[in-house]
């Protein structure tokens, strides 16, 4: 794509399919490489490390974070707890919840897998993500996640 001046409108809609197809290809490489090193996908090492980063947490509060439904949120708890990596306790400050830890087990299963996501990004990002072009373009990921967290956009309907 040809460099536009800052008066320039934005290819919006090539905006989002790059980043769409970007985010796809990513999820897709780091899901390989966590079910070939750790038997896990991207998806429950993200759960695993959002639970070992807030223990204690919801099952709303992992619905949440990753923008899905609550009912989704559940099911990926239940597989989680089924492989002995997450355990469920009764919310003291409400009966109709449950608080969410981590076994021993799933805190050695997301440390290992951290190092692989980590390094498996870096070898994806590295070579683009540098300079001031790369910390702009992770500042402007961010800041457009915090507006749209910020007006609730793309929250789950069900």
């Amino acid at each position: 794509m040809a460099s536009k001046s800052s008066r320039d409108p934005v290819d919006l809609p090539g905006f989002f399919s790059d980043l769409v197809r970007c985010e796809t290809r990513l999820y897709n490489a780091l899901n390989d490489r966590l079910r070939e090193r750790h038997g896990i996908v991207t998806s429950q090492y993200e759960s695993l490390r959002f639970l070992r980063d807030h223990p204690g947490s919801r099952v709303a509060d992992l619905a949440t974070e990753f923008a899905i439904g609550i009912g989704a949120s559940s099911k990926a708890v239940d597989r989680l707890e089924k492989q002995g990596w997450v355990v469920r306790r009764t919310n003291p400050s409400d009966r109709r919840s449950s608080l969410l830890d981590l076994t021993a087990a799933g805190r050695h299963l997301v440390e290992a897998a951290e190092g692989t996501f980590t390094t498996t990004l870096t070898e994806l990002t590295a070579d683009i993500l540098v300079g001031s072009s790369g910390t702009a373009a992770v500042q402007v990921l961010s800041e457009l996640r915090a507006a749209l967290e910020r007006h609730q956009v793309g929250l789950p309907t069900g």
